[in-house]
Order: structure tokens, then sequence, then C-alpha cells
């Protein structure tokens, strides 16, 4: 039996000393010289698919919510080593509501914004695990009717949805595009109360289309 698939949805920053090699880290990393041209290594399969890892790359074009222009610099180095720095130190600014992300249970819902519902509250052992994915009719929102057609079978907990967004690479262009595919409120609610569902996962900004 093969092992499971685990998805990899929230990222962490590690720090790790840079006179250790390891498969993370090339021979010598840290090093002050070197004699080849380093290329960076990133991965979406490990550990032969027991880890996919689902998250876009940030770049200046990624969309942003209600924006034309994409989320634009994000990244800035006011520290580095090149101008005499001890050690290259970068600051980041853009929405949190950018990307792959999950979303705090106080994104949509103001009383739990005021109460503190950060997504440090989320369960770790919902956002991490085997997943289920499944396609959706590609001229349909996810509305009850698609969500009893696709058949989910009871006991699955994690869920990702393949939509049009998927196949139009909404991910991929500047310009914020409001034509999505989304949850409506009727699939939602059809969701919650006949499914064992507690994490879904979809391509584009926004999860959510309200009608």
């Amino acid at each position: 039996m093969k092992p499971p698939v685990l998805l990899l949805l929230l990222c962490a920053a590690v720090l790790t000393v840079a006179t250790l090699a390891s498969e993370a880290y090339p021979s010598g990393y840290g090093a002050d010289s070197c004699d080849v041209d380093l290329v960076p290594v990133r991965q979406e399969v490990y550990d032969g698919g027991r880890i996919i890892d689902i998250s876009h790359r940030y770049i200046t074009d990624m969309p942003a919510f209600e924006s034309d222009e994409g989320i634009g610099q994000f990244l800035w180095l006011p520290k580095s080593m090149k101008n005499g720095s001890i050690a290259n130190n970068s600051e980041m600014k853009m929405q949190a509501h950018t990307g792959t992300h999950v979303d705090a249970p106080g994104h949509v819902f103001d009383h739990y914004f005021d109460a503190g519902f950060d997504v440090d509250t989320l369960d770790l052992e919902v956002l991490n695990g085997p997943a289920l994915l499944v396609d959706v009719p590609r001229n349909k929102n996810i509305t009850a009717e698609v969500m009893e057609s696709l058949n989910i079978p009871k006991g699955v907990r994690r869920v990702l949805f393949r939509t049009l967004n998927t196949d139009r690479r909404l991910m991929f262009t500047k310009k914020f595009d409001s034509s999505y595919v989304g949850f409506t409120q009727d699939g939602a609610k059809w969701l919650v109360e006949n499914t064992n569902i507690k994490l879904v996962g979809k391509m584009n900004t926004f999860f959510l289309y309200w009608h």
C-alpha cells in the first residue's frame, strides 16, 4: 500500500545552522566562497509522493483581491551583506489574503475577528493529512446540487476542488478576475450538513460566491 499523500498547506520558517551539511542544504552551504554556480532547488513532491507542496510561489504579477495590478513589489532588502551588513535581512508586505493561504475565522466573521480568532487558533491536525481531489463540472459553481452529485464518501475530512479556475489558470493572471468559480451559500450549507469535511481548498484568491 502506498503511503498517504500529505499536503503541505502551511509554510514554516526554519533557522538552520549553516555549517551543517544535510539533504536540505548542499555541502559547504554558508561558506564564504564557492567554485560552482548555486542553483536553488524547489520541489513539489517529497518522500515519494507522501508530501505534495501545493503552494504557489509569490511573484509580483500574482493576482491580488480586487486589483488590476497584481500584488506588485512585496519584498525589500533593507540590510544586505553586499552593503556591509552581517546578514541579509528582508522585509515583506502584502495582503494576508494573497496566494496560497488559509483563512482565519475572523476573515469573514467580524465577531470572530474582534475575539482574536487568528490562524493560530486553527487545528493543525485538520490542516495536514490525506486529502481527496475532486473535479467539479466546469460550467457550474459549487452549489448544493453539485455537492450532492460529487458523491464524496462519508468520512473524508479534506477535499480539494478542481474547478474551471484551474483550467483558466486564474492564479497565473495579474488582473483579479471576479468571474471565478466558488461555493454558493446553499453549497456550503449542504457540505456542513451532509459531510464530515473539515477542510476545503480550491484554486483562486477568493472562495465563496454569494448570490
